[in-house]
């Protein structure tokens, strides 16, 4: 992501000019920055990870639909540990991962960023294929495919981000007070207008579009007139007794398709809302001289875009039967797995007493023994 406090000039007391005082954010700003990144960071890295261990630990979860959303998943964890969490330490002071620190993390800002895109681009032809062409899906809509398809994304996306290990550095600005350290640009903010048109072009416009054709389609074929879709399932009944119950299977598979299209077609607006005013602000920047840089405007734009990387679990628990019940099991597991340790330590402390206190009896009995044995007749 653009870094807008890499923006500041250097002034130098070579050039005779007076310093200025070091500017620092007001304690508002601080707190609710804190604030928001905290919870927001917490509940996103909270529910991606879920969403990660229910798709893997559940077999009836590997669909290939699914695979695109760990990648989706893993994708905004990546974000929100990259972005989020050194926004909280950078709000208070001055950049503190030193170089090496600044070109990772913002290598994985942009990965993150580029991924998440990618993968709801994905999952969108995958939807379209399984709804608009059910015949082919059934060989192209694999789970092997779709592991194969993540892994070009992010190997593509890995290449592409290459370049951001050459286009940022720290900057070191000296102040009256004392020296603030940002990461920002190497060179003049003019020369990344080519990067921010490609990354706004391939990574927003160009998944949007290709969302709003397909959805189109999917909509006219599913939604009015939703038994048509299914017609090749109820023309595999041969016999006329089985009439009925197929019927009965084809309208569960075209209600689920709807929760899963629309469920997945939320998570496709929300990403276009929630990116929007960053992605608008990088482009009118490109065009403003001296560019837009207002405090809670970026503060604005900054949680939107965790925001965006952490409500999409809480999208699958409230629009997806599937998740939901597979998000109550992980949690019912976790609670019975506490339970059975606190169970095992009681029973193990149980067990040392009652072996204690038989040692003791045994002992007493022993000795009683003894003295009988070697009283005076």
């Amino acid at each position: 992501m653009e870094n807008s406090t890499s923006m500041h000039l250097d002034r130098n007391s070579s050039d005779g000019q007076t310093l200025s005082t070091m500017p620092e954010n007001s304690l508002e700003i601080q707190v609710v920055t804190i604030s928001l990144s905290l919870l927001i960071c917490g509940v996103g890295i909270a529910g991606n990870v879920m969403v990660v261990l229910v798709v893997i630990r559940s077999k009836h979860m590997m669909t290939a639909t699914n695979c695109y959303l760990v990648s989706l998943a893993m994708a905004d964890l990546t974000v929100l540990l990259a972005a989020g969490l050194p926004n909280i330490s950078e709000v208070m002071a001055s950049w503190i991962y030193g170089y090496a620190g600044c070109v990772c993390i913002t290598y994985l800002q942009y990965l993150g960023i580029n991924v998440s895109s990618c993968s709801i681009t994905a999952f969108t032809v995958e939807r379209y294929i399984a709804i608009c062409h059910s015949i082919k899906a059934q060989l192209i809509c694999t789970v092997s495919r779709a592991k194969k398809i993540i892994a070009c994304v992010w190997i593509f996306t890995s290449l592409y981000c290459i370049m951001w290990f050459f286009l940022v550095d720290t900057n070191e600005t000296v102040y009256s007070n004392g020296v603030v350290v940002r990461c920002g640009y190497r060179v003049s903010r003019n020369l990344y207008m080519p990067i921010y048109f490609l990354d706004f072009t391939l990574f927003y416009v160009v998944p949007l579009v290709v969302a709003l054709v397909l959805y189109s389609l999917i909509a006219r074929i599913l939604f009015r007139d939703p038994l048509s879709s299914n017609l090749s399932e109820q023309r595999l009944s041969v016999h006329q007794g089985r009439r009925q119950s197929s019927v009965k299977v084809s309208c569960r598979a075209a209600s689920s398709r709807k929760q899963v299209t629309k469920m997945l077609a939320v998570v496709v607006v929300l990403f276009a809302l929630l990116w929007m005013p960053y992605r608008t602000l990088v482009v009118v920047n490109s065009f403003m001289d001296p560019p837009y840089l207002n405090t809670w405007f970026l503060l604005f734009c900054r949680m939107c875009i965790y925001t965006n990387s952490a409500v999409n679990p809480i999208i699958y628990n409230a629009m997806s039967q599937k998740f939901r019940a597979a998000f109550k099991r992980l949690c019912d597991c976790k609670r019975r797995s506490d339970q059975s340790r606190a169970g095992k330590c009681t029973v193990s402390v149980y067990y040392s007493v009652i072996k204690d206190f038989s040692s003791e009896n045994s002992m007493k009995k022993h000795s009683s023994l003894k003295t009988d044995t070697f009283s005076p007749a």
